[in-house]
């Protein structure tokens, strides 16, 4: 029975296609921010939104002989700024910061970077520091380099990008052991940049994606009649604002991925997805994980169903769209190797991975058509 269950799982639309998260399109038809956004809205799901470089090259490789376009990052007229982490899918949360709160209030910190020292400091952004660079790929237990070069945060975040992954950022990263390993070998107390910023911009969507690929020869955040977003293609597609009422060209997302806020067991939402939609979601790399973890906070039940199911007559986990299980995102005491045990998203908090009874109701993602 086992057995049977097995191949009939792997039998889904997604075996035969490739199901995506989201897709880009671009449309040449000019209209203002505004109109570009009703029609995306109307025809797709959103104007653009950008989650790392990636995504930036997706949307640069879809245009020939184009000078710029809109995307979906607009400025909130109120004024109300928010922190974000530079690295994405990192998530700033107030509650669980490291501010200095007198300095953080004072006048000498309203820059919009942040630092470091003993704790968060924020400074102006054009101020000269050294700075620390996090490397996801690891050379030994090491991930954090210290960069003894003065400069502003903008170029210190441009050489993390280029040379390592990015600015260090998220407590785990800026307040974790290594980092305090690397405080001590230095032998002074320093004052470095970390990859803290914040800005008053948002996504069309409403997602919460700190990704930002400013043109800073071009950009300037002070012009409040320039509150719209536009990607320059014709300087490598980085970004400078607009006033929304000029027409533009303009990048639409496709969104392929539905939470369904149903509670159904996992086969029940197997059977579900396959009969309105195409398959349970598939996670095959940290992208993936971090795009999709945006929408598991709107779910209504604390655990979310993904498409991995263990097989206990062959012994090992598997995805149903037939993907390699090589990315794993489990809780480090979230997963059981078992029968009728399959594998859920965690809602809230750090959206860890835990081996759910099949039997429990949850809600569930599915790919769309």
């Amino acid at each position: 029975m086992q057995r049977s269950l097995f191949l009939l799982v792997l039998l889904g639309q997604c075996f035969f296609f490739t199901c995506y998260l989201y897709e880009y399109r671009f449309i040449t038809e000019n209209k203002t921010w505004h109109e570009a956004q009703k029609y995306c809205r109307e025809n797709y799901t959103d104007l653009a939104k950008v989650f790392n470089m990636a995504d930036m090259e997706s949307l640069y490789n879809l245009t020939k002989n184009q000078r710029e376009a809109w995307i979906g990052l607009y400025n909130n007229t109120d004024g109300k700024m928010s922190w974000h982490w530079s690295l994405p899918g990192v998530e700033y949360i107030e509650n669980n910061s490291n501010w200095n709160l007198s300095e953080i209030h004072s006048n000498e910190g309203q820059g919009n970077c942040g630092r470091d020292r003993d704790k968060w400091g924020n400074a102006s952004c054009a101020h000269g520091m050294w700075f620390i660079c996090y490397d996801e790929k690891k050379k030994g237990n090491k991930t954090l380099y210290l960069i003894k070069d003065k400069a502003n945060w903008t170029r210190a975040q441009n050489y993390c990008r280029y040379n390592h992954t990015d600015l260090a950022s998220g407590t785990d990263q800026v307040d974790g052991n290594e980092m305090k390993d690397l405080k001590i070998s230095h032998g002074e107390r320093m004052s470095v940049w970390i990859g803290l910023f914040r800005d008053s911009w948002r996504w069309s969507d409403g997602s919460d994606f700190s990704f930002r690929y400013w043109d800073m020869q071009l950009f300037n955040d002070t012009q409040s009649n320039k509150t719209c977003a536009m990607t320059l293609l014709n300087r490598s597609g980085k970004w400078s604002s607009d006033e929304c009422g000029k027409e533009k060209p303009f990048f639409c997302y496709d969104d392929k991925v539905i939470l369904v806020k149903e509670n159904k067991t996992w086969e029940e939402a197997l059977y579900y997805c396959r009969d309105k939609y195409l398959d349970l979601l598939s996670i095959t790399n940290l992208e993936d994980q971090q795009w999709v973890q945006e929408k598991a906070k709107n779910a209504s039940t604390p655990f979310v169903w993904l498409g991995l199911r263990y097989t206990c007559t062959l012994g090992f986990w598997f995805w149903v769209t037939d993907e390699v299980v090589e990315y794993k995102n489990w809780d480090s005491d979230g997963t059981t190797d078992g029968c009728d045990m399959s594998a859920a998203m965690e809602s809230r908090g750090k959206h860890k991975w835990f081996s759910k009874l099949d039997n429990n109701l949850f809600n569930f993602f599915c790919y769309k058509n």
